[in-house]
C-alpha cells in the first residue's frame, strides 16, 4: 500500500478537494477549507500573543472548531488544553489558570460558566473568544478574519495537554515535552496502527463521544492524518449511531461499554433497521466491560469488537475479538510501543498470574504531571507509571483488571471487586447502569452497596431491590453479594463512560475515613 502523505496537511495540499469531515450540523469540510481554518487560527493565535510553548484552552462542543484547534496547536508548537465542557465555572477556571492559557475559546452553549471561569482565572477580555456570542468575549471570527490561510513559516509540533478526570482530587494536566520537530516528523496517525488501521482506503472514522477526552481526540486526529473521512457527533443518541454507520459506511470509532449496553438495549426491530456491516474496528475502552455485554455486542457486530487497556499518561493494552474470545475478560497484550509489568505494594514485580499494581511505560516518550512533580514522582517506579488499576499478566502476557486500588472493597479483611458485582447487576433486564462500593460497617469495616439507575419501565423500589438481590444471590458468592440497593435517576458519568464513583459514595463515608 502507497504510504501516507506526512500528515493532513501534506494531504490537504496534494488534494484539498477531498471531503474530510461531516459535521454535526450537517456541513461538509474539504481538506483545503479544514486546512485554511487552521492556517488562519495559527496565524490569529500569534497576532494575540502566543508563542512555542504556550497553551490556549478549548471549551467546545464536537465541531469544526475543534478540530481546527488541533490541527493549529499542532503545527504551531502550542498545547492545546480541551476542556470538559459539563464542567462548572470554578473546574474550568482551575483549568485554565493551571495551564497557563493564554487564550480561552469557548461555545455560547458553555458561555455562562466559561464566562465565570475566565472572571476566576482573571483572563484578559482581549484573550476571550465565544462560538456565538457571550458577554465579555469577542467573536471567534476576530482570530480568524483577515489572517492568511497559508501555513506559518516556521510550523513546528505541538500537543495536546489533556487533564484527568478529577475523579480523585484536583485534575491534573498531562503535559509531554515539544521535541522542537517539524509536525511531518511527529507519530501522527501512526497510532492506529496498533489497531491495524490502513492509512487511505474507504476508511470512515465515526466520532461518538465528546473530543475533549484524549483517546477520542487521538483517534479523530490520527485518522485524519491517515486520510480519513470523519463522521462527527455532537451528543450520542444510540439509533442515530446507528444510522450514521448505515449511511456513511462508517468503518471505524472509538466506544465505551455504556453505549454497547445502550445499543443492546434498543428493540430488535430497531437494531434490524440499519446496516453495520461496513464495521471493522469498534475499539472500546475507559470503563470495564461486562462479559455478557461483549458477547452480544460480537453476536451482533462480529469481530470487529476490539478492546485497549490505556491512561490519558499513555498505554497500553489492545485484544481483537479473536483475542478475547479466546481469554475471555483479558483487555489485551502490551502496544509495540508500551510495556505492561505488575508490581506489588513494595515495588516488587510480580510473575505471571500474580495480582498486583498496574504499571506502564511508554517507548515513545515520557510526561509529568503539569505543576505536580509529588504526583509525577509518587506513581512511578523507574520508567513505569500507574493510574491505580489492580490486575495481572498470564504465562502469555494478556493482562486481565480487577479494579482500581481506590474502589476495592475490604470487608472482613476480604478483598472484593466492585466491577464483577456491576457486571451481575447489568444482566439484570431491569438495570440500565450499576455502580457497587462498600459503605462503612462497624464489624467488617465495610459492606457492599450498590446503587442502580433502572431501565425504562422500571420503578425503584423495595420490589425492584429484592428482584436485584435475588438476581445476585444466583450469581455471586455470599460475600459479594450487596447488602442494599439504592436508585437513582441518571449515574453520575461522563459521556465517555467514566464513572464519577466518588460522588456516589462520599455521602455514605460523611464524618467517617476510609481506610482505602
Amino acid at each position: 500500500m502507497t504510504p501516507a502523505p506526512q500528515g493532513f496537511w501534506a494531504q490537504a495540499t496534494a488534494d484539498p478537494d477531498r471531503t474530510v469531515l461531516a459535521a454535526p450540523d450537517g456541513a461538509e469540510w474539504t481538506a483545503a477549507e479544514l486546512h485554511a481554518a487552521a492556517n488562519r487560527l495559527v496565524h490569529g493565535l500569534r497576532t494575540a500573543g502566543l508563542r512555542r510553548g504556550d497553551a490556549f484552552a478549548a471549551v467546545l462542543p464536537n465541531g469544526a472548531e475543534l478540530l481546527t484547534a488541533f490541527l493549529a496547536a499542532t503545527q504551531a508548537g502550542l498545547y492545546l488544553v480541551p476542556v470538559n465542557h459539563h464542567l462548572v465555572g470554578p473546574e474550568i477556571a482551575w483549568i485554565v489558570a493551571d495551564s497557563g492559557a493564554k487564550v480561552l475559546i469557548a461555545h455560547e452553549r458553555f458561555g455562562e460558566q466559561s464566562s465565570r471561569a475566565a472572571d476566576e482565572a482573571g483572563l484578559p477580555a482581549g484573550q476571550r473568544y465565544a462560538v456565538g456570542t457571550v458577554d465579555g468575549f469577542r467573536p471567534y471570527r476576530d482570530l480568524l478574519d483577515g489572517q492568511s490561510p497559508e501555513p506559518p513559516a516556521d510550523r513546528t509540533l505541538g500537543w495536546v495537554m489533556n487533564y484527568t478526570s478529577g475523579t480523585t482530587g484536583r485534575p491534573r494536566g498531562i503535559r509531554r515535552p515539544l521535541p522542537g520537530r517539524p509536525p511531518e516528523e511527529a507519530y501522527l496517525g501512526g497510532f492506529l496502527g496498533i489497531f491495524g488501521i490502513e492509512p487511505f482506503g474507504d476508511h470512515v472514522h465515526l466520532v461518538c463521544s465528546p473530543l475533549y477526552h484524549t483517546a477520542v481526540l487521538q483517534f479523530a486526529g490520527a485518522s485524519l492524518h491517515l486520510g480519513h473521512r470523519l463522521v462527527v457527533m455532537d451528543g450520542w443518541r444510540p439509533e442515530e449511531m446507528l444510522r450514521l454507520i448505515d449511511r456513511h459506511r462508517c468503518t471505524h470509532t472509538h466506544m465505551v461499554p455504556t453505549q454497547f449496553h445502550r445499543l443492546l438495549a434498543l428493540p430488535e426491530e430497531v437494531r434490524n433497521a440499519y446496516d453495520v456491516s461496513s464495521m471493522r474496528h469498534a475499539i472500546h475502552g475507559a470503563a470495564p466491560c461486562p462479559d455478557h455485554v461483549k458477547r452480544a455486542m460480537i453476536d451482533w457486530w462480529g469481530t470487529c469488537v476490539e478492546e485497549y487497556y490505556a491512561a490519558s499518561e499513555g498505554g497500553g493494552a489492545f485484544a481483537t475479538a479473536e483475542d478475547w474470545l479466546k481469554k475471555p475478560g483479558t483487555v489485551g497484550r502490551a502496544w509495540p510501543i508500551s510495556e505492561l509489568a505488575v508490581f506489588d505494594d513494595d515495588g516488587n514485580r510480580l510473575a505471571a498470574g500474580q495480582l498486583g499494581t498496574v504499571y506502564m511505560r511508554m517507548t515513545t516518550g515520557g510526561f509529568s504531571y503539569h505543576r505536580d512533580e509529588q504526583k509525577t514522582r509518587k506513581n512511578r517506579i523507574g520508567d513505569f507509571f500507574t493510574v491505580g488499576d489492580l490486575g495481572y499478566l498470564d504465562e502469555d502476557g494478556y493482562l486481565y483488571l480487577r479494579d482500581r486500588k481506590i474502589d476495592m472493597i475490604i470487608s472482613g479483611g476480604v478483598n472484593i471487586y466492585p466491577a464483577e458485582i456491576e457486571a451481575a447487576l447489568l444482566s439484570h433486564p431491569a438495570v440500565a447502569d450499576a455502580a457497587v462500593f462498600g459503605i462503612p460497617h462497624d464489624d467488617w469495616g465495610e459492606e457492599v452497596k450498590a446503587v442502580v439507575e433502572p431501565a425504562d419501565g422500571h420503578q425503584p423500589g423495595e420490589e425492584l431491590a429484592a428482584s436485584l438481590l435475588a438476581h445476585c444471590e444466583e450469581r455471586l458468592a455470599r460475600y459479594k453479594r450487596p447488602r442494599s440497593v439504592d436508585f437513582v435517576t441518571t449515574m453520575p458519568r461522563d459521556p465517555n463512560g467514566k464513572l464519577y464513583k466518588r460522588r456516589l459514595r462520599e455521602p455514605y463515608w460523611e464524618g467517617r475515613e476510609r481506610a482505602v
